[in-house]
């Protein structure tokens, strides 16, 4: 059964029930869009789920940041082993806070990308993001609590509330994949600029199911 908060569609933990919401969306979307039908038919069930390790998340997005997967995924290895105490599987905002800037400098980190997971773990643990709270929040509620973070911004917050969250009705449309896969799938001459891709999804009547939307076009990249 899916949960309603402030206008903004939320799936519940459960997998069973998660699946059964993503097929009633997906049906939805098949029947509003015929493009659309056609891509759900090629690439299968969406596979958006949430995912509760919310501060190690933001610390990945934030040191993946102008890098290669390759390169990042390095770095972030490091930063788990380095920063992680023992019996833990993911870093706390307390271990970030106490680890040393040099040290962090040898795993691979800018003193920029440093100084900002410096600011994200002071932001976790003095509970100006409360991650207890964010049921009860909106989307933008959410982005607004992120972007107030150094190094993150609202792409960055989309992300978030899409594959951490699993918000199902976030569009966004300054995101470059996006904008191509829709270049390409409702064959446009020229590429939309954001303001052409908020009104193209209004055309099409995909709200509370943008965030699908999305992750389907994605796929098709």
């Amino acid at each position: 059964m899916a949960v309603i908060v402030s206008s903004n569609v939320v799936i519940t933990n459960s997998s069973k029930k998660a699946a059964v919401e993503m097929a009633k969306a997906t049906t939805i979307l098949a029947r509003r869009d015929k493009v659309l039908a056609r891509i759900i038919k090629d690439v299968g069930p969406c596979q958006l789920r949430q995912k509760r390790d919310y501060f190690f998340i933001l610390c990945d997005s934030i040191i993946s940041q102008q890098l290669s997967v390759k390169v990042s995924d390095i770095i972030l290895t490091r930063f788990r082993k380095h920063c992680t105490r023992k019996g833990c599987r993911h870093p706390t905002p307390e271990d970030v806070l106490g680890a040393r800037t040099e040290e962090l400098r040898k795993l691979g980190l800018s003193y920029q990308k440093i100084t900002y997971l410096k600011d994200l773990a002071r932001h976790f643990h003095e509970g100006i993001i409360e991650t207890r709270k964010f049921a009860k929040l909106s989307d933008e509620e959410i982005i607004a609590e992120l972007v107030a973070v150094k190094g993150i911004g609202r792409w960055t917050a989309e992300m978030f509330l899409i594959f951490s969250l699993c918000r199902l009705d976030v569009w966004p449309v300054d995101d470059l994949g996006i904008k191509k896969a829709v270049q390409k799938n409702y064959n446009l001459k020229e590429l939309p600029t954001a303001k052409e891709l908020q009104r193209f999804e209004e055309k099409r009547d995909w709200r509370p199911y943008r965030s699908i939307v999305s992750w389907y076009l994605w796929r098709t990249l």
